[in-house]
């Protein structure tokens, strides 16, 4: 399964305001690397928040293509409702929610200085969570 195959379903938890600093990493694949850069650079440029270098490459813990988001709570719940309504690819324009809308995966996780906790208990998901691989954290 690609990032492009991902749907608006989520089996993950979703993001709650409850950490001063997070990063949200938006997911992506060669077929929506342009969506998602914009994604992005509209989050920098309406939230004000830092965004990252959108990497052509696996980073990290992500097992897929990424961009980081960081931001503060104060930034929270405005991002994050926009996020999840803004992730899903326009094709034919429909809204989310549609049937036959795919989305962008998107992990939001607390920033406290436990890499492990962060990716883990700290996460949250926009989408369908991605497998991460945790090892470098253990």
């Amino acid at each position: 399964m690609s990032v492009s195959d991902f749907s608006g379903d989520c089996d993950g938890r979703y993001p709650v305001n409850v950490h001063k600093v997070f990063h949200a990493h938006v997911y992506f694949d060669a077929r929506t690397l342009e969506f998602a850069t914009e994604l992005c650079q509209q989050a920098g440029e309406l939230f004000g928040v830092q965004v990252g270098r959108v990497h052509e490459k696996l980073v990290g813990p992500h097992s897929a293509w990424s961009c980081q988001l960081l931001f503060k709570s104060t930034d929270f719940d405005q991002l994050i409702p926009w996020l999840d309504q803004q992730r899903f690819l326009a094709s034919g324009d429909e809204k989310p929610g549609q049937e036959g809308k795919k989305g962008l995966s998107i992990l939001v996780h607390g920033v406290t200085g436990d890499h492990l906790k962060d990716h883990t208990d700290h996460a949250y998901w926009l989408g369908k969570p991605l497998q991460l691989d945790l090892s470098m954290f253990q």
